[in-house]
């Protein structure tokens, strides 16, 4: 595979492979059971037309455009049509709350939006007849939105009444790399998210970088095969899973969801995926449960294969292994790969760390991991593990192709080149804090090795990511937790785990007239064991919930033993909770909320 070319831009990138492959197959959904296929030549027309429909309708350069749907072509033809249009893409969480669709629609200022199914729309259409400005909205799919004061169009109208010659929608992409592509929104430590400004440069520099890291090494060819099933809104798919393969000219495929993710890699057979750390643990439990019911030489043949690959991996390789590295090479390792579809090259894991001995398991079993790291500041690929580079698990490996990195006195982790972005939208002072002479201060603290590859040894930002790569602001939950009159101090947790879980404070005065009014014994301790205080509890969380979206859901809390005080050093002098501090003697209280 060659390396990339300095396209001026995403659009021009689209058309340039759009001619070079014609109708080849691009983009791939599941439609009665069977994977169809749009062409490079139908998405180009396409394209061009709907691009040519939004100019039809008042969408002008630098406008917003916000995009609400779930993976399928018309989200990757959307966002390439309103980029040809000279607009900027500002992708939405499909579980976003109303809350969260007003605050971007209101902080955006988008003119108009896409939203896919009649079912997102009924949860957008509050916010859109509350927004500020008129709103221009399109659907998908079919749908009937008769609320007054919207202007409604379908989006296949757009496509079919503005027929456009893709060559005719090329010549007017005159935009250059750092003009802006896209605002992505991101959880910010104070709660409301922020408009992270994503410049055409960027998202090129990173696919660009993609290629030149792992192209040789993989052995990369132009018809790569992409699955895709992270959600698109995240930066880490925009540009892992839909530019670059964009940019290889590869096809992409999108899967039907997690629950049917293990029978689309077997159909689908793809050579590349973008996962999070979270699918490699669903995995491996999977791999390994089912290997336990397939009887005694199976299961001997895996217990080689994770200790021999253990051995591998540290470098640490005997002489009496050989055989039965070749026996677990020959007999085992290929029908794992069967599982992956046969052509598996990598699964390049981002988004949150990665546990190092869910990486050596892998390792062991014949998958190629590659960690990653970045951030949506950064395009958001800054930095990854090369094949032939010696793969450390514990690192995430060299910096990207024109990608500085250094460490600053205090430890944190800077970046700088063309894939940092220009700022937060509307957000002067952030983009202030976090870029300085040219340098993003990511908050992660670390170091470099003696093979030049980064480390990430904490966070100094106050952000939780979950097991699945989402940032969950935890100022912003327990704000809402202690606004509850039951609840006086919270603290929530959940750092690469699945859900939210929650230390809670219940409210002194609160809990006084829960004892008056039912005799119980008025202690902490008592009453973390009362059924009936705890269902009011959680009945105060589940009011909360109601408000957050689906990754910010506290599902379970345990009580605390005391208040937080700035006596027992659970609180600073200026009165914020010390989290290392409640980590350390609520940890294994909270890490049991996870079992069972």
């Amino acid at each position: 595979m060659r390396n990339l070319e300095p396209f001026p831009n995403l659009v021009t990138m689209f058309f340039t492979r759009a001619r070079e492959r014609g109708d080849k197959p691009f983009l791939w959904r599941k439609e009665n059971g069977a994977w169809v296929s749009t062409s490079w030549a139908e998405a180009a027309r396409q394209v061009a037309s709907l691009a040519a429909g939004l100019t039809a309708i008042g969408i002008g350069r630098g406008d917003r455009v916000m995009l609400v749907s779930e993976n399928r072509p018309e989200w990757c033809l959307s966002d390439l049509a309103i980029m040809a249009a000279g607009a900027v893409t500002v992708p939405t969480y499909v579980t976003n709350t109303e809350r969260d669709h007003a605050h971007v629609i209101e902080n955006s200022g988008a003119r108009a939006v896409i939203v896919s199914t009649p079912k997102l729309a009924k949860a957008l259409m509050p916010t859109v007849l509350r927004a500020s400005e008129p709103q221009i909205v399109i659907g998908i799919d079919e749908m009937r939105v008769a609320q007054t004061g919207v202007d409604f169009h379908r989006w296949r109208d757009l496509v079919d009444r503005h027929p456009t010659d893709p060559a005719v929608a090329e010549a007017r992409a005159d935009f250059a790399r750092g003009d802006l592509a896209c605002i992505i929104y991101t959880s910010g430590t104070g709660g409301a998210p922020r408009g992270v400004r994503q410049h055409h440069g960027a998202i090129l520099h990173c696919a660009a970088a993609c290629v030149d890291a792992i192209g040789e090494d993989l052995g990369i060819v132009e018809d790569e095969t992409f699955l895709s099933f992270l959600p698109l809104s995240h930066a880490y798919e925009h540009t892992g899973g839909q530019f670059l393969p964009i940019g290889m000219g590869g096809q992409i495929y999108y899967a039907e969801g997690l629950e049917k993710l293990a029978a689309n890699m077997e159909e689908v057979r793809p050579t590349i995926m973008f996962v999070v750390p979270r699918l490699f643990e669903v995995l491996n439990q999977r791999i390994a449960k089912g290997i336990v019911k397939q009887g005694r030489f199976p299961r001997w043949l895996f217990a080689r294969a994770l200790e021999v690959g253990a051995r591998d991996y540290h470098g640490t390789l005997r002489v009496t292994d050989r055989a039965t590295k070749l026996l677990v090479d020959t007999i085992f390792k290929p029908k794992i790969a069967k599982r992956f579809g046969g052509r598996l090259k990598a699964m390049v894991s981002g988004g949150a760390p990665l546990n190092p001995e869910v990486g050596v398991f892998f390792h062991s079993i014949g998958v190629l991991v590659l960690q990653g790291y970045g951030q949506t500041e950064a395009g958001p690929i800054i930095s990854c593990n090369r094949p032939k580079a010696g793969i450390r698990m514990n690192t995430v490996g060299p910096p990207l192709l024109n990608t500085e990195v250094r460490i600053a006195e205090d430890g944190e982790i800077l970046c700088r080149g063309e894939l940092v972005m220009h700022g937060y939208w509307r957000n002067d002072a952030e983009s202030a804090r976090v870029l300085k002479d040219g340098w993003l201060h990511t908050g992660d603290i670390g170091v470099i090795d003696e093979g030049g590859r980064v480390k990430i040894t904490d966070r100094k930002k106050d952000l939780i990511v979950n097991d699945k790569g989402d940032n969950v602001a935890p100022q912003k939950v327990e704000g809402m937790l202690t606004l509850q009159p039951e609840i006086a101090q919270a603290m929530i947790a959940g750092d690469r785990r699945p859900y939210m879980v929650a230390v809670l404070v219940p409210d002194p005065e609160w809990t006084q007239q829960f004892c008056a009014a039912g005799g119980a014994p008025c202690s902490f301790t008592s009453l973390a064991e009362n059924p009936t205080y705890r269902a009011a509890l959680s009945a105060a969380v589940e009011r909360v919930n109601k408000e957050l979206s689906v990754i910010e859901r506290v599902r379970r809390f345990v009580i605390a033993d005391e208040p937080f005080t700035i006596e027992n050093e659970q609180m600073t002098p200026s009165l914020k909770i010390r989290r290392h501090v409640l980590r350390e003697v609520y940890g294994a209280r909270l890490n049991g909320l996870y079992k069972g």
